[in-house]
């Protein structure tokens, strides 16, 4: 074995020295190893809930797609028992992962048992509302977008609405007390999307994001209902010095209001920022400060200046006119 800048191969006593410094490194450092632990989430097992999760928001448009009234009953039924095993048993392994990493000692298999079966059922119970709330999702996105041809194009296309679609079960669980696995679930969806929702973030009825890309939402923002949001809004925290662990828990970034639009590349950072119902922020405005309801903010409109190519020198090329003009845009 050699490597590709033409150093000498790696021979076997090489390789022996090699794989013991890493061991010895796992020994000496715990950080960036889960060795001798029994609980880790399974990411793969994660996906696939959050797979079922779609064809049971959006039948006929995710998994079979040959679906008749006389196939539901069965259908749905064998895709909702098959989701709560898979989440007792992720939630589950959740739980102790977290008992495991925290503190051994207190690890209660059979408790974080019992309590992956009540979160799993609990969640499943939770489903026709959060269906409910999605399809005003899928109806904002069509009513936004004059691009959008119908609303199966919504569903079957549009990232935002993957991104808004999994931020809003990953939130149930966040609610609802389990560890690690609504955070998996926002960045398998962040990996698809460009969109990075934090599963902590309370978000309203009627939520569209627009092109998604480049939108990052903070944990403890809050959005009131039909907000609207362009590609590369961030809606985060102002820098905090290193080690600040005791910020967490408290406020740190903005809340919005019903009926906001912010449009591409805004930034709005801070937990006291707050904008107004009705306010409208203009691309790449950065704000730290509160807008008032129906206020609208914009950066002052660039000037461009634009150059005449005169004749072209006799080695190529083209010189730039000394005449500029500048105007406004």
């Amino acid at each position: 074995m050699s490597n590709k800048c033409g150093d000498a191969p790696v021979t076997a006593g090489d390789l022996h020295g090699i794989v013991e410094a890493l061991i010895a490194g796992y020994r000496e450092d715990p950080r960036g190893h889960h060795i001798n632990k029994r609980f880790t989430p399974s990411p793969q097992e994660i996906t696939e809930i959050i797979d079922l999760l779609l064809q049971i928001f959006y039948p006929g448009y995710h998994g079979r797609q040959d679906l008749s009234d006389e196939d539901l009953l069965y259908h749905v039924g064998t895709l909702v028992s098959t989701l709560q095993a898979k989440l007792e048993r992720q939630i589950e392994r959740c739980l102790c992962f977290q008992d495991e990493t925290v503190d051994a000692g207190r690890l209660d298999v059979p408790k974080c048992r019992q309590r992956g079966r009540d979160v799993a059922r609990v969640f499943v119970g939770r489903l026709p509302d959060v269906r409910r709330r999605l399809l005003l999702d899928v109806q904002a996105a069509f009513d936004g977008d004059p691009a959008a041809a119908s609303m199966d194009e919504v569903i079957l296309a549009y990232p935002g609405l993957l991104a808004v679609t999994v931020h809003r079960v990953a939130h149930e669980l966040y609610l609802l007390g389990v560890p690690l696995m609504p955070r998996i679930m926002s960045e398998w969806a962040h990996t698809k999307t460009g969109a990075d929702i934090h599963p902590g973030a309370n978000i309203g009825d009627s939520f569209f994001i627009d092109h998604a890309t480049g939108v990052v939402v903070g944990e403890t923002t809050d959005i009131g209902a039909h907000v609207k949001l362009y590609q590369g809004v961030t809606l985060g925290a102002v820098s905090l010095p290193q080690h600040s662990r005791g910020a967490r828990g408290i406020k740190r970034h903005p809340t919005v209001q019903d009926d906001v639009t912010i449009y591409a590349n805004a930034t709005v950072l801070g937990g006291k920022t707050v904008l107004g119902q009705g306010s409208v922020v203009g691309g790449s405005v950065f704000l730290t400060k509160s807008v008032a309801d129906g206020q609208r903010v914009a950066i002052e409109a660039p000037r461009l200046r634009v150059a005449s190519p005169s004749q072209s020198p006799p080695g190529g090329g083209a010189e730039l006119d000394p005449g500029i003009l500048d105007f406004d845009i």
